[in-house]
């Protein structure tokens, strides 16, 4: 089979295109044939690793965590009438060397998800580390510990950078869920694409004043901010926050370092939770999954420009060029095709 791999961090340069033997998947394990493999934040940062030239944790590792394809085996423990299922893919590469960037990934049978027949591959391929970040970040104040349906009714979000991946799933996910949805954006182009999220308030920051925009859209302040920019937008979460609110960061924003006002979180009893969902507990995780699978059946997540998320799509020789898209910040998700 064709495979991508690399056996020191680097750049995009050191993705290389390899024939590998088809995996056999082992007990409690499927063996999934690799339709669409997604590229995530993720994934190039641990290509590159703390520096460059330095050894993998295990002696070669295909890339990319996220996926979609179909079940071509099962190993022992697990149900043969799997086989043939189609299903989204989660976390194929973490702790194990071998990524969704290859022809046929092994990997065990929670972490391919049933993926009903009137969803696209694509689709399932730009869930797993958006989504389930997302969910965990909707659900890290003090409400539910599970979205569903009416889950956060009467409850407003904020979600910053609505453009993005997970942007974008936590916009659907808290609409699924019943929640008022306001985000800011940093381009007319992006409000464009977060209204088509269905964000019910979108806020341009470089045009309008955006503590003013979210506290007339949100008067008595935002239940839960879900933060891609922690260090530049802590100021402003404070500004905008409900008392007992929480503001959930998955991402820094690219400084290492954060101010966080203690005395005015203390005054609104605030809590600041943050969010890296490979480091989650297990039954966090598994909820979190429940929960996008069923927000997939009633078709509440969705892939395309005219849901609010492009597609860039690379073809597997071209996946240097697919991390290099997600590393120069690309608007939309990128897919690498590999069937």
């Amino acid at each position: 089979m064709k495979a991508i791999v690399y056996s020191r961090t680097g750049g995009p340069e050191v993705l290389q295109l390899a024939e590998r033997p088809v995996p056999d998947p082992g007990p409690g394990e499927v063996l999934v044939r690799v339709a669409v493999s997604g590229v995530n934040p993720t994934d190039w940062k641990v290509r590159r690793g703390s520096a460059p030239d330095q050894p993998t944790p295990f002696p070669e590792v295909v890339p990319n965590q996220d996926g979609a394809g179909v079940i071509e085996a099962v190993g022992p423990g697990v149900p043969e009438g799997r086989v043939g299922e189609r299903v989204w893919l989660w976390e194929a590469q973490f702790q194990r060397p071998g990524g969704t960037g290859q022809e046929f990934v092994a990997l065990p049978a929670d972490h391919a998800v049933a993926l009903p027949g009137g969803a696209p591959f694509e689709l399932g391929a730009s869930l797993g580390t958006p989504a389930i970040t997302a969910h965990r970040c909707l659900t890290a104040g003090e409400g539910p510990a599970q979205l569903a349906p009416g889950a956060l009714a009467g409850r407003t979000v904020l979600v910053a950078g609505g453009a993005g991946s997970v942007g974008h799933a936590a916009i659907e996910l808290a609409r699924w869920a019943g929640a008022t949805v306001i985000t800011t954006v940093s381009s007319p182009e992006k409000g464009v694409l977060a209204a088509a999220a269905g964000a019910h308030c979108v806020v341009n920051y470089r045009t309008e004043d955006a503590g003013s925009a979210i506290r007339a859209a949100a008067p008595g302040g935002v239940d839960l901010v879900v933060e891609v920019a922690v260090v530049a937008n802590a100021a402003l979460d404070m500004a905008v926050l409900a008392p007992g609110g929480t503001v959930a960061s998955y991402a820094s924003g690219g400084t290492p370092e954060a101010a966080i006002p203690v005395r005015p979180s203390m005054v609104l009893n605030a809590r600041w939770q943050f969010v890296l969902v490979y480091g989650l507990a297990p039954a966090v995780k598994q909820a979190a999954v429940a929960a996008v699978a069923s927000a997939v059946a009633d078709g509440a997540l969705r892939v395309g420009e005219a849901a609010g998320l492009p597609v860039i799509r690379f073809p597997l020789e071209e996946m240097a060029a697919a991390h290099e898209a997600v590393e120069a910040g690309a608007v939309g998700k990128v897919l690498v095709d590999i069937g």
